[in-house]
């Protein structure tokens, strides 16, 4: 046989000379590529996204960023087609909101001849949609008048300012109020209650559905002063561990009313009319759906040694001890002008124990903790 004959194949010169001319082209295009992803990453490491870093490498902003160390607002200002650069410092010192139209919105404020003060408090205290919209109004001279308070809305400012010229109330007061819709009449614009937590809020300006049938157990006569009352199960093992520690101190507490249906507060409405007229009901008696009975949280407290509780120890000792087991006293005179409802001693809600204490030592109604610490 015959040996076969190995065939050497070798290119050209004119063709390893574009080889190598490739391949120094792919080389100094890694060499770029890694150094550009070496910046973006000493970007992105400060607290800048992607894309932001991008806009910041390629506009000569990486010493500035570099200076300035993480900033959320001047990330969302990078990301932004609304970025402005003669706004760059404005932006460094606004406070970040996660706000769809943040820059623009921004923009708009700076163009109004807003401080970054004034900026940060109408960002701060308002929703995407709020901000869009009070930025459409002309500008606000004292901003901070009522904004200077955290639980303040900038949806609300106008009711803030009409309320003060109609009262004449302390700005912290006035923004309290109006956030309680103190400034409207009641049931007038209601809102309805959808939470349905242990810190609910209902009165003459939140409501419940008449289809809210909350979860209740049945309270033993031991503790009630007739039979078929019912709470829900935190309020009523709260009341027994008050009761027996009533006891204790060698007095009596029954409960007089408990949980009341929608169809129940109907019912109770026309009684009261019946036996003292319209005008009473108006004034004392709570229309359904805007009772607190209907929670399944509220009770009325009696004396086992007096029809009159009020004047009873037993009042005295709930006032000073009912927190403890996350009931307040509801209904105080000196808070009639925020609760609307007149003064009733016997009247208890429970809240837990955390929010029932923060309003004891405070002194403050629900309502007020609610605009505080809850509506945000």
């Amino acid at each position: 046989m015959g040996t076969v004959t190995k065939r050497k194949y070798k290119l050209k010169e004119p063709y390893l000379g574009i080889l190598k001319i490739v391949g120094v082209i792919l080389l100094i295009l890694l060499v770029i590529f890694l150094f550009y992803r070496y910046q973006i990453n000493s970007i992105k490491k400060i607290g800048y996204s992607e894309k932001a870093s991008n806009y910041i490498l390629f506009h000569f902003k990486k010493d500035y960023v570099l200076q300035v160390g993480e900033n959320k607002t001047l990330n969302a200002a990078f990301e932004s087609s609304d970025y402005k650069e003669e706004y760059l410092e404005r932006y460094r010192k606004i406070t970040y909101q996660n706000h769809k139209n943040l820059i623009k919105n921004i923009n708009t404020l700076i163009k109004k001849k807003y401080s970054d003060g004034d900026i940060n408090l109408i960002l701060s205290h308002g929703s995407d949609s709020d901000v869009t919209e009070f930025s459409k109004r002309d500008r606000v001279r004292y901003i901070d008048e009522f904004l200077s308070y955290d639980f303040a809305k900038i949806s609300n400012y106008d009711r803030y300012v009409n309320y003060s010229d109609l009262e004449g109330d302390e700005d912290e007061d006035v923004v309290i109020y109006v956030n309680m819709d103190l400034d409207k009449e009641p049931y007038t614009d209601a809102i309805e209650e959808k939470n349905y937590g242990i810190d609910m809020v209902v009165n003459k300006h939140r409501f419940l559905s008449k289809k809210f049938n909350p979860d209740l157990v049945k309270v033993s006569t031991k503790y009630a002063s007739e039979a078929g009352m019912k709470l829900r199960s935190e309020a009523y093992e709260a009341f027994i561990k008050m009761s027996k520690a009533c006891e204790k101190d060698g007095l009596g507490i029954v409960i007089n009313s408990a949980y009341r249906s929608y169809d129940d507060q109907v019912d109770t409405q026309e009684y009261y009319r019946k036996w003292y007229g319209d005008s009473y009901v108006e004034k004392y008696v709570a229309k359904p759906g805007f009772s607190e009975h209907q929670t399944g949280l509220a009770i009325d407290v009696g004396s086992r040694s007096t029809n009159v509780f009020a004047n009873s120890k037993e009042y005295q000792w709930m006032l000073d001890n009912s927190y403890k087991y996350g009931y307040i006293i509801r209904y105080e005179k000196k808070y009639e002008h925020m609760t609307l409802f007149r003064a009733e001693p016997w009247h208890y809600r429970y809240v837990g124990v955390d929010i029932a204490k923060k309003i004891h030592e405070e002194g403050i109604t629900l309502e007020e903790y609610y605009v505080r610490y809850l509506d945000k």
